[in-house]
């Protein structure tokens, strides 16, 4: 393990073990997490994600950063997907399940194979209709970063070109590989795990899965420019 690996994981204790051993903290989180969701999402996404990023590109490069990487920028553009995010499973986990009771699922039931069905329900809808919008624009943000040179600067130093950003991503590694792939074979199980929990602990473990999100896109960035 080399010094950047010891600093990046002692990072990530310091943030989770705190909660881990200090009730109070804990307490304070759930409070604060229940009365400022989005003010949570936005700084849970914002940090863990962008560690999955960096996590990615170590990977891959073997650094935690580089010139044009940007964590900065990156940071601020996953707390506002966070917040994205939030809104997404609040509106899917309150819609489907309604669809589903329109067509005569007993969605209050007890029964496992019932809880699970309406779970999966949700994550299959929730990925299908918001994740490849969410994931699209996440990759052009992404690449309007490396393009201004990985600075808060230079980030707001232009408007993003979308028409141009479209003909720009790679389709073969987004369609392919991000959307045909990890959507299917990853975040439908992952998500129906997390709409499988009780609500105060699904925007956490959203978060968690956020690391993995980080991690995925990142590799995804780094092949599609190979």
């Amino acid at each position: 393990m080399k010094k950047n690996d010891f600093l990046f994981a002692l990072f990530m204790l310091a943030i989770f073990l705190p909660f881990v051993f200090i009730p109070d903290l804990y307490a304070w989180y759930k409070s604060f997490n229940a009365e400022h969701a989005l003010i949570m999402a936005f700084i849970k996404f914002g940090i863990l994600s962008t560690a999955g990023e960096m996590l990615g590109l170590r990977i891959k490069t073997g650094n935690y950063n580089e010139p044009g990487f940007g964590i900065l920028p990156r940071a601020l553009v996953w707390g506002f997907l966070g917040i994205g995010i939030s809104m997404a499973m609040t509106i899917f986990s309150t819609g489907t399940p309604a669809f589903l009771a329109g067509l005569g699922v007993n969605i209050t039931s007890a029964d496992f194979l019932i809880r699970l069905l309406v779970a999966f329900s949700i994550s299959v809808a929730m990925n299908c209709i918001f994740a490849p919008v969410f994931m699209t624009f996440h990759k052009i943000t992404d690449m309007h970063i490396l393009s201004t040179g990985g600075t808060i600067k230079g980030f707001f130093s232009k408007a993003i070109n979308m028409a141009q950003s479209f003909k720009n991503v790679n389709w073969d590694v987004q369609w392919g590989f991000v959307f045909k792939k990890t959507i299917p074979f990853f975040w439908f199980p992952a998500h129906t795990i997390t709409f499988m929990l009780p609500g105060e602990y699904r925007i956490l473990f959203a978060a968690l899965l956020g690391v993995a999100l980080g991690v995925i896109l990142a590799i995804a960035a780094v092949k599609g420019r190979k």
